[in-house]
């Protein structure tokens, strides 16, 4: 039986994860509106989006199989979703989506604290995933967020990354 505690957490966890999904999915579409030429961004983004909610989904069967109740009610998107008022190029995004990824980042090591406080071995172990997950999380967007430096208005460059992030991500 799971405690009440590592429940209300993972809950939280879960809307993060919601959170992350349609942020992505709102980057995705400006990106796929103002920039409309790269698909291969825009596709990348989109399916990150599916990613963050498969994460959701983990975290909702987890609480669940350990006999909570991960229930959607009171959902609340704590995060600005208008973020992409704040964007005003594609570097915007990548800088957006890497400082988000390091607050999830903090996010599961602050359950992975609590679960050994709560000597809660099993969630512990589930968390396990997360943090292997961040870690490849902040590293593609770091990486990519590097590249993009290195490109500046280099339309050229725009046109290869296009098509490296589309060849990077196909090739999972």
């Amino acid at each position: 039986m799971i405690k009440h505690i590592i429940e209300l957490e993972l809950k939280k966890q879960f809307h993060k994860e919601l959170e992350s999904s349609l942020l992505y999915l709102s980057m995705a579409s400006w990106v796929e509106h103002k920039y409309g030429e790269f698909d291969g961004i825009s596709h990348f983004l989109y399916d990150h989006s599916q990613e963050e909610n498969i994460h959701m989904i983990k975290l909702i069967k987890y609480i669940n199989k350990r006999g909570g109740y991960a229930d959607l009610n009171n959902i609340n998107i704590h995060n600005n979703m208008n973020i992409t008022s704040q964007c005003n190029s594609i570097q915007d995004v990548f800088k957006n989506l890497f400082k988000h990824e390091q607050i999830i980042s903090q996010k599961v090591s602050d359950l992975v604290k609590l679960s050994l406080k709560e000597h809660d071995y099993f969630t512990y172990h589930f968390l396990q995933w997360y943090i292997q997950e961040q870690i490849e999380e902040e590293n593609l967007i770091k990486k990519y967020l590097d590249k993009i430096k290195l490109i500046e208005e280099d339309k050229s460059g725009w046109y290869l990354f296009d098509k490296d992030i589309t060849h990077n991500h196909n090739s999972k």
